[in-house]
Formats: structure tokens, sequence, C-alpha cells
């Protein structure tokens, strides 16, 4: 049930809703229909009392329920922070870290992306802490997500009908969306490990760190992989794995 005010949209809470419902039928509907014929009106009163009471007490059962419910929002990691004081002049605890607020980017980005097998973001930073570019796995501009295909394998063995030959990874996209800045120097924050073909282009476009989130290696022997880390090594790129402060983190779209 909704209701429209001066200040916008107002919602009654279902349990509530029903129950004034109830009780606005006892009060327009004929009392016959509800006590039958062996009932007088003073028990006919008495049930329409406590039809109300029940309602009411069901109201402000769901309420403190809902209002409790709203509390336990404001919490981060399981820990639940009283109001803030207005006088308080210290910052809040509980923000992220760096590192935990730019992987937490790239997680987003990954969002975005439309393989239905992994998704992977990244996020390009400065010395600075300033984004200067994000990206995910996926078809290179122009090329329609709906005219190629998503597959990782194909039923005939045609390797054009599988993903790979098409597919951008995160970590190019990130380096090529930073709007002509220098990845020279910068850091690279990635949800996973890059492959030794983005390696290259890591190495290439100066990037001096890559922070990653995990690995993806098949028994140590996926060469894509090790390959990157020789790449890697080789150049000089510092790479390191992430360690959250953070288990997670939660994104609502609701007014403060």
């Amino acid at each position: 049930m909704a209701s429209v005010s001066r200040r916008g949209l107002t919602l009654v809470p279902w349990p509530y809703a029903c129950a004034l419902d109830s009780a606005a039928t006892y009060n327009s509907a004929p009392l016959s229909s509800f006590v039958g014929n062996s009932m007088n009106s003073r028990e006919a009163t008495l049930a329409a009392t406590a039809t109300v009471i029940g309602a009411l007490a069901s109201a402000i059962g769901f309420r403190f329920f809902y209002r409790s419910q709203t509390h336990a929002k404001s919490s981060l990691n399981g820990t639940v922070f009283s109001p803030r004081d207005p006088f308080d002049p210290s910052k809040r605890n509980g923000y992220l870290s760096w590192d935990d607020y730019f992987m937490a980017i790239a997680f987003l980005s990954a969002e975005r992306s439309k393989d239905p097998n992994r998704q992977v973001g990244a996020c390009l930073v400065s010395q600075d802490g300033v984004i200067l570019g994000i990206g995910y796995n996926g078809f290179p501009r122009g090329c329609s997500d709906d005219k190629l295909p998503w597959a990782k394998k194909s039923r005939t063995g045609n390797p054009l009908e599988t993903k790979y030959p098409y597919v951008c990874h995160a970590e190019v996209n990130a380096i090529l969306n930073t709007n002509h800045a220098s990845a020279a120097g910068q850091r690279l924050y990635v949800t996973m490990f890059p492959c030794n073909e983005c390696a290259k282009i890591i190495i290439q476009s100066g990037v001096s760190e890559v922070i990653y989130f995990v690995e993806k290696r098949l028994e140590n022997s996926d060469t894509a992989y090790i390959a990157s880390h020789k790449l890697l090594s080789l150049a000089g790129v510092k790479v390191r794995k992430h360690q959250p402060l953070m288990n997670e983190i939660h994104l609502k779209f609701e007014e403060h």
C-alpha cells in the first residue's frame, strides 16, 4: 500500500496496511456478515475492538522490527555504529583505505562486463591517488555485444566461434581509457593477475606497479601467467597481491 503526500511517496508496511483494511471492513460492512445471527451486538463490539487492538499491535511490532533493521544497516563488517555526536571534532572510523578504495572501483567496474564466465575490472591510479582510467573485459568499441560470441569453447573446434579472438582485457581498456594521461610511473589495480599479453601492454605503457586481487593459475602450468610473471619481473614492474582491510563493501542506492 502506498499513499502520496506533499513530501512524496509514503509506503505503508503490508502487515499494517492489511490490519487497517480489516479494521475498516469491520466498521463499514454490515455487522451480521461477520458475527452471524447468533452473536449479539455486545459480542460484535468486542470482536471489532479486539481486531483493532490486534491491528495496532501488529503495526507497532512491524514498525519496531523495521526500525531495528534500518538501524542495523548503518554498519560496516558487522560493527554497528551509534549516531554521531554533532560536537565531536574527530574524524570517523571505518573509512576505506586507499588500496581497498581503488580495488573496490576495479571490482565495481567489472560489473559492467557482459562476459558470462569471468568479469574482470581494472583501475589505473596516479602516484598522487588520482584515478586516470578504468576498464573491464569486453569487445572493442563499436563491436556489438550481441553479434560476437561469448563462448569459451566451440562445438566445431573453430576458435572464431569463441570470445578469445575478439575480447579486450580490463587492463588494456584501463590504460587506453586514460583520456591522454600518461600511464608511466602509475599503479594499476586489477581484480585478476594479468595475462602475458596484458603484461606486455603494462610494460610498454610504463606502469610501475601492479596490485592484483586473485591469480588464475592452473597447477602452476598456465604458460600465459608464467610468462606474465617473468616479463613483469624482468621489466622491473613491482607486483603485489592486495591484502584487504575489509572483507566486503556494500553499495546501496538510498538517501541518507
